[in-house]
């Protein structure tokens, strides 16, 4: 264990925690390369457990033998940066959540196909770029029993540090993949797909047939714009939950909770 004391929030070494992008924390180079940031115990020890590679550990100086005390000796020889909380709070921008946090890196993403062989309900998110979502989704995801999560390629970084945070370390627990086209890569696996969206053609989302489907993927888009045309169309089937009160749809982390549920595994 190197702790190493900080004062100076400018220092090079903790950029990762503090001025570096999103963007920079991959390298500018996708979903599988480079670092990304986990906040809390219990989401570090997920990561930890799944395998994810330790960098870096940044806590406050009480929690070395205190919250952080278990990451810490599970991480190995690697720094442990830590300091006041106001120092971190200047460095990190915001007070810490049980003041740890962890850099590791990330790992190769495994293929659709490879997600798909074993798996009978898959969702698939095209275009969901908002972070809150992303992580509630997985969150859900991980609770109802869904098999992976397949990502439209300019869909949210499961590995944003947000949506790390929201799903509390289910995006660990979740496999998943990105894919330029998701629907033919199912397609090609066996699935049926189905797109949530707003239309006079749709069925219910409790439709006896959707029940009966022995593969299916479950297809999600934006709140604003919804499900391009050309996914719709290229679609199994189109699906939507009944609404009443003149609500005509739900937030996407919500309606993908319905889903789940009601298409889980029984």
């Amino acid at each position: 264990m190197k702790i190493i004391e900080i004062t100076d929030i400018g220092r090079p070494e903790v950029a990762v925690f503090a001025s570096l992008t999103e963007a920079q924390l991959k390298n500018n180079s996708g979903f599988e390369s480079g670092l990304f940031i986990a906040e809390s115990p219990k989401v570090i020890n997920v990561a930890l457990n799944r395998g994810y590679e330790p960098v870096a550990v940044l806590c406050e100086r009480r929690h070395i033998e205190g919250d952080a005390a278990e990451i810490i000796s599970r991480c190995g020889d690697i720094p442990v940066y830590t300091g006041d909380r106001a120092v971190l709070s200047s460095l990190t921008g915001y007070t810490l959540t049980r003041g740890v946090l962890c850099a590791m890196k990330r790992k190769k993403l495994r293929s659709v196909a490879e997600i798909a062989e074993n798996g009978r309900l898959i969702c698939v998110l095209q275009s969901v770029t908002d972070t809150t979502n992303i992580g509630a989704i997985f969150r859900s995801a991980s609770a109802l029993n869904v098999d992976g999560v397949i990502l439209s390629a300019d869909t949210c970084d499961p590995l944003n540090r947000r949506a790390v945070r929201v799903s509390m370390g289910t995006v660990f627990t979740v496999p998943w993949s990105v894919s330029a086209d998701p629907l033919a890569e199912l397609s090609a696996s066996g699935y049926k797909t189905a797109a949530l969206a707003l239309s006079k053609d749709a069925i219910n989302l409790d439709c006896d047939v959707l029940k009966e489907i022995e593969r299916l993927a479950v297809v999600f888009g934006t709140e604003g714009d919804g499900l391009p045309m050309k996914v719709i169309t290229s679609a199994d089937y189109v699906v939507t939950i009944p609404m009443f009160h003149d609500v005509d749809s739900l937030n996407v982390a919500a309606a993908a909770a319905v889903t789940f549920w009601e298409l889980r595994k029984r």
